[in-house]
Protein backbone atom coordinates (compact mmCIF):
# COMPACT_ATOMS: atom_id res chain seq x y z
CA UNK A 1 0.00 0.00 0.00
CA UNK A 2 2.91 2.76 1.00
CA UNK A 3 4.17 1.55 -2.46
CA UNK A 4 0.88 2.78 -4.53
CA UNK A 5 0.89 6.12 -2.44
CA UNK A 6 4.25 6.53 -3.32
CA UNK A 7 4.03 6.09 -6.85
CA UNK A 8 0.78 7.98 -6.92
CA UNK A 9 2.11 11.14 -4.94
CA UNK A 10 5.34 10.90 -7.59
CA UNK A 11 2.93 10.92 -10.53
CA UNK A 12 0.97 13.63 -8.77
CA UNK A 13 4.29 15.92 -8.72
CA UNK A 14 5.15 15.06 -11.96
CA UNK A 15 2.22 16.07 -13.46
CA UNK A 16 2.17 19.86 -11.70
CA UNK A 17 5.58 20.37 -13.17
CA UNK A 18 4.65 19.06 -15.97
CA UNK A 19 1.64 21.32 -16.61
CA UNK A 20 3.48 24.62 -14.45
CA UNK A 21 7.12 24.26 -16.24
CA UNK A 22 5.84 26.81 -19.20
CA UNK A 23 4.40 29.02 -16.79
CA UNK A 24 7.90 29.36 -14.71
CA UNK A 25 10.40 29.82 -18.04
CA UNK A 26 11.39 33.08 -18.64
CA UNK A 27 10.22 34.57 -21.79
CA UNK A 28 12.77 34.81 -24.61
CA UNK A 29 13.68 38.38 -24.82
CA UNK A 30 12.24 38.36 -28.85
CA UNK A 31 8.94 37.35 -27.36
CA UNK A 32 8.68 40.36 -25.45
CA UNK A 33 9.62 43.31 -27.49
CA UNK A 34 7.39 45.84 -29.18
CA UNK A 35 8.49 47.15 -32.87
CA UNK A 36 7.83 49.95 -32.81
CA UNK A 37 5.34 51.59 -35.49
CA UNK A 38 6.73 53.60 -38.62
CA UNK A 39 5.36 57.03 -40.05
CA UNK A 40 2.53 55.29 -42.16
CA UNK A 41 1.23 53.17 -38.81
CA UNK A 42 1.50 56.28 -36.41
CA UNK A 43 -0.15 58.42 -38.63
CA UNK A 44 -3.26 55.56 -39.00
CA UNK A 45 -3.21 55.49 -35.47
CA UNK A 46 -3.33 59.06 -35.02
CA UNK A 47 -6.35 59.25 -37.37
CA UNK A 48 -8.19 56.68 -35.86
CA UNK A 49 -7.96 58.26 -32.58
CA UNK A 50 -9.21 61.43 -33.93
CA UNK A 51 -11.93 59.41 -35.50
CA UNK A 52 -12.88 57.35 -32.09
CA UNK A 53 -12.93 61.08 -30.23
CA UNK A 54 -14.90 62.93 -33.17
CA UNK A 55 -17.35 59.84 -32.85
CA UNK A 56 -17.40 59.94 -28.99
CA UNK A 57 -18.35 63.80 -29.10
CA UNK A 58 -21.02 63.34 -31.44
CA UNK A 59 -22.43 60.55 -29.60
CA UNK A 60 -22.26 62.08 -26.34
CA UNK A 61 -23.98 65.44 -27.26
CA UNK A 62 -26.77 63.38 -29.04
CA UNK A 63 -27.43 61.72 -26.24
CA UNK A 64 -27.18 65.09 -23.55
CA UNK A 65 -29.90 66.69 -26.12
CA UNK A 66 -31.99 63.53 -25.67
CA UNK A 67 -31.75 63.63 -21.58
CA UNK A 68 -32.21 67.19 -21.72
CA UNK A 69 -28.85 68.65 -20.64
CA UNK A 70 -28.09 70.20 -24.01
CA UNK A 71 -30.81 72.41 -25.40
CA UNK A 72 -32.33 72.61 -28.73
CA UNK A 73 -30.68 75.91 -30.05
CA UNK A 74 -27.10 74.78 -28.56
CA UNK A 75 -27.47 71.35 -29.93
CA UNK A 76 -28.31 72.45 -33.35
CA UNK A 77 -24.86 74.80 -33.49
CA UNK A 78 -22.67 71.82 -32.27
CA UNK A 79 -23.79 69.09 -33.87
CA UNK A 80 -22.50 70.42 -37.59
CA UNK A 81 -19.74 71.04 -36.11
CA UNK A 82 -19.09 67.32 -34.81
CA UNK A 83 -20.18 65.51 -37.58
CA UNK A 84 -17.91 67.40 -40.13
CA UNK A 85 -15.22 66.98 -38.03
CA UNK A 86 -16.27 63.08 -37.52
CA UNK A 87 -16.94 63.17 -41.87
CA UNK A 88 -13.72 64.38 -42.23
CA UNK A 89 -11.48 62.16 -39.90
CA UNK A 90 -13.51 59.48 -41.69
CA UNK A 91 -12.66 60.17 -45.16
CA UNK A 92 -8.51 60.79 -43.52
CA UNK A 93 -8.65 56.99 -42.78
CA UNK A 94 -10.44 55.33 -45.90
Amino acid sequence: MSLALAVGALLAVGCVVLVAAPFLREPAPADDRLLRPDAAQQRRLAAAEDRDRALSALKELEFDHRTGKVSDDDYRELVPVLRRRAAETLRAIG
